[in-house]
């Protein structure tokens, strides 16, 4: 059985941040369960299928049945930690299947506080504009001039009509950054968001180049309830900084025997 890794406390519990610390105790980043959209999605590239069978916008897609059980099994495993190393406050995309992740883990750990869940619109998915709900047959076929531009400019710059690139969403995630440094010092911060909001975290903590995160991408798809952590470390640089402790950890679900998913948030594009 997998052990479940916990931040370790701090040297003295309540004791208030050092004066040059100005992150956060701790920060886990997490994607949220599986969903609606991530089954359809599955069904149509089966099927070869140009659109991807949602109704619903894509901010209103609900987790499915196994998602509700991965985030059952995430708040659980949150819940398991001492109070002491437990997030203090949940930062959430407003997308339904995020928010509802979010609100599942906050209620297992208010039996002895009420955790706070914080919407945040600069958490939201990546959005797809025009490519929105399409297959990579449907993108390939429908708009192949724009599947050639973003094979040429690469994913990380290429920018779909009405959309957004990676690089917009790491351009909107800095200011999260300052938020975090603003209002959540010394405290421990929960954030449940989707697949390449997660690897921009990362881009950022990690101070990945372009290259770096998009070999992190192509590596592996984030898991459904996968967790990846960050610790501040007083020691590391001249005035501490935050450093991994693991990334994409399944624990939580292994431990529970909760099957693990790996899909991409709709549409999927093909990997560069």
């Amino acid at each position: 059985m997998p052990s479940i890794a916990t931040p370790a406390p701090p040297a003295q519990a309540g004791d208030r941040p050092p004066r040059s610390q100005k992150w956060p105790d701790a920060i886990w980043i997490a994607r949220h369960g599986q969903s609606a959209g991530n089954v359809a999605r599955d069904a149509a590239e089966a099927g070869g299928q140009h659109l991807i069978d949602i109704a619903t916008r894509d901010v209103d897609v609900p987790l499915s049945a196994l998602g509700q059980a991965q985030a059952g099994a995430l708040s659980r495993w949150f819940a398991s930690m001492d109070l002491h190393v437990q997030p203090q406050v949940v930062l959430a995309s407003p997308y339904v299947r995020a928010l509802d992740t979010a609100r599942t883990v906050a209620d297992a750990l208010s039996g002895q506080r009420r955790v706070p869940v914080v919407a945040d619109e600069r958490l939201r998915e990546k959005e797809f504009g025009i490519l929105d709900r399409m297959t990579v047959a449907g993108i390939r076929s429908m708009h192949p001039a724009l599947s050639e531009q973003r094979r040429h400019v690469g994913k990380f710059y290429f920018r779909p009509p009405g959309g957004e690139s990676w690089c917009d969403v790491i351009l909107r995630l800095r200011s999260v950054l300052d938020t975090l440094t603003r209002e959540y010092v010394g405290e421990r911060v929960l954030i449940v968001a989707h697949q390449v909001v997660v690897n921009c975290f990362r881009y950022l903590f990690e101070r990945m180049t372009e290259s770096e995160v998009l070999a992190l991408d192509r590596a592996a798809d984030v898991p459904n309830c996968g967790v990846t952590l960050y610790e501040f470390d007083p020691a590391a640089g001249h005035h501490g900084k935050l450093v991994l402790r693991f990334a994409n950890f399944l624990a939580p679900l292994e431990h529970e025997g909760t099957p693990v998913t790996r899909a991409p948030d709709v549409p999927v594009a093909p990997k560069p």
